[in-house]
């Protein structure tokens, strides 16, 4: 990755497939974040920056990197794989970590008790829930299109998730039939269904 690609990366800001840490506190935090990019739609996270945006650097290249792989044998289950690549503009070192969109989803998180929790990518959070609807790639393209589904999407970019009765009321429905098309969006993809802690909520897979 060239110093542009980097800086361009960073204007985005976080999002569905963008994590920034300054550092790694720990290895079980951090196999939240790698596991939610696995099972989401892959990812980056870009170590030795702020929240702000501002490369900071990481002190210690390798110490991260141990981080990272105990999280991705240790903490994750199955086991993840990711690739590492570095950058040191200006001498500060910016580790980069590519995470692809898993096939052997779904990929949980254990933590120190053993306890499995599934997480995903809610624009730019990485939040736990009980089950993944993993479909195959179908043509959305006409269910894209529709007005529902574009008041929709229009709603989740600007929004985190929605719930069955918030989208009946958004387009004048009953919390039965909202509640119905929810489901069968996420059947096709389209949306992630979150259900901890409670109510049941729908985010947008692939939201930037």
């Amino acid at each position: 990755m060239t110093r542009n690609q980097l800086d361009d990366l960073i204007k985005q800001g976080e999002h569905t497939r963008l994590e920034f840490k300054r550092h790694l506190s720990s290895a079980p935090r951090i196999a939240r974040t790698l596991a939610a990019f696995a099972n989401t739609s892959g990812g980056t996270l870009l170590i030795g920056i702020g929240d702000d945006g501002k490369i900071m650097g990481v002190q210690s290249e390798f110490r991260e990197v141990g981080k990272i792989e105990d999280a991705t044998d240790r903490f994750v289950e199955p086991a993840l794989t990711v690739s590492y690549e570095t950058i040191a503009p200006d001498g500060r070192v910016v580790l980069i970590i590519t995470v692809s969109e898993s096939d052997e989803k779904p990929h949980y998180v254990k933590d120190e008790s053993g306890k499995r929790t599934i997480y995903v990518r809610a624009k730019d959070k990485s939040v736990p829930t009980s089950r993944l609807i993993i479909t195959p790639d179908m043509d959305n393209s006409e269910l894209v299109r529709s007005p529902m589904a574009r008041t929709l999407i229009q709603y989740l970019r600007k929004n985190e998730h929605i719930t069955s009765d918030r989208f009946a009321k958004l387009i004048n429905i009953s919390d039965y039939r909202a509640s119905k098309i929810l489901r069968q969006l996420a059947e096709r993809g389209l949306l992630l269904l979150i259900d901890k802690p409670r109510p049941v909520r729908y985010a947008l897979k692939l939201a930037e």
